[in-house]
This record gives structure tokens, C-alpha cells and sequence, in this order.
């Protein structure tokens, strides 16, 4: 899907989940959202629900066209975002893997490893030049989880917002937006803030 010239929406829409996180009633499924960004380096911005890795896959295959990712952006290490860190990094050897010191802290726990020798560790203010983009990585500690951090496309004003800007629903079906963002917002966010 079209976000901007550079940047693809490669995620994922769940029609099977009644109940998201186990509580929330999800009448309209849920997206896992991704998305690549094609420059002279191309990176991949999280990943999504386990259940959805070879769909997940098959985007990006899509959308790279032959190319290959240089980075993998993991914001949040929540399973509908992260699942399929260790499939993206056994796909692709040659990219690395950036995310918080935190972030890798809980790869070690989730996946027995925090991809040592493919790790770039960002914090407030760092920034990662693809070419014509440069990502800024603002943390952004429990907006969610501890270990979040959002990231902003200088190139094409686009902020990847992790789960701050969420909402319940698929992305294939019509709703009211708001209502949905407004229950997102007070049910995993807003608690935190």
C-alpha cells in the first residue's frame, strides 16, 4: 500500500482475533501495522503478530522488488509488533537490527538473543541517514512499555508512532475512526500517561 513515494505499508490485517490483548473486544479485527522505506538504504519499521509472519513476508518481498532490507527499526517489542524479529533477521544476514537498549534487553528474553554483532542502539535524538531520509528516534517510555521509542521521517514528515497514535480495527474495514482511537487510547495507552 501507498503511503508516500518512498514509504509502503506492509502490514497486515487480522480477521480472526475476537479479543485483542486477550480483553478488548475487537469487533472489527486488528491491523499490524509495518511499513518499508526505499532509499539508498531501505528500512523496515517493526514487524507484526506471529500468526502473520509469511503474509507479512510476502508484503515486503512485494514491495523490496529485489532489493534487500539494510535495517530492521524494532519501536516496541510487544509481540504484535516484534514476533517476527528472529524470522526478518534469519531471512535477511545482512541487515542490522535498530532499536532502545532496552528493546535488545527483552530480544535476549524473548529470543536468547540480541543479535550482537547486527545491533545499533539508538536513543533520544539519534538519527539514521538512508539517503535522501533521515529517521530521529525520540524515546518514548511507556507509551506503552518501557523500552518504546518513536521515529520521525524528516524527508517525507511522516511520524512512526509505535502504539501512540493506535486504534482497534482492521484496516480493510469501514468504521468510525475516532471512536475506535478514542477506546485505544483509554484501554493501552492512556492508563501510562
Amino acid at each position: 500500500m501507498f503511503v508516500t513515494e518512498d514509504i509502503r505499508y506492509i502490514g497486515v490485517n487480522d480477521h480472526d482475533v475476537d479479543l485483542f490483548e486477550g480483553q478488548y473486544t475487537v469487533e472489527n479485527g486488528m491491523s499490524y501495522n509495518s511499513y518499508v522505506i526505499l532509499d539508498e538504504k531501505v528500512a523496515v519499521m517493526d514487524t507484526v503478530d506471529a500468526h502473520f509472519g509469511v503474509e507479512w513476508l510476502q508484503n515486503l518481498e512485494t514491495e523490496l522488488n529485489g532489493r534487500r532490507p539494510d535495517y530492521l527499526v524494532v519501536q516496541h517489542m510487544e509481540p504484535d509488533h516484534s514476533a517476527n524479529i528472529a524470522v526478518f533477521m534469519e531471512t535477511y544476514p545482512e541487515a542490522q537490527i535498530v532499536s532502545s537498549a532496552k528493546a535488545f534487553i527483552m530480544m535476549q528474553q524473548f529470543f536468547g538473543t540480541d543479535f550482537p554483532e547486527r545491533k545499533v542502539v539508538v536513543g533520544e535524538g539519534s538519527t539514521l541517514k538512508l539517503g535522501r531520509h533521515t529517521l530521529t528516534f525520540v524515546t518514548a517510555p511507556m507509551v506503552h512499555w518501557p523500552e518504546v521509542i518513536v521515529t520521525y521521517d524528516s524527508t517525507d514528515k511522516v511520524l512512526f508512532s509505535a502504539d501512540g497514535f493506535g486504534k482497534f480495527g482492521a484496516l480493510d474495514v469501514e468504521e468510525d475512526w475516532a471512536d475506535e482511537a478514542r477506546r485505544y487510547y483509554i484501554g493501552i495507552v492512556g492508563k501510562y500517561g
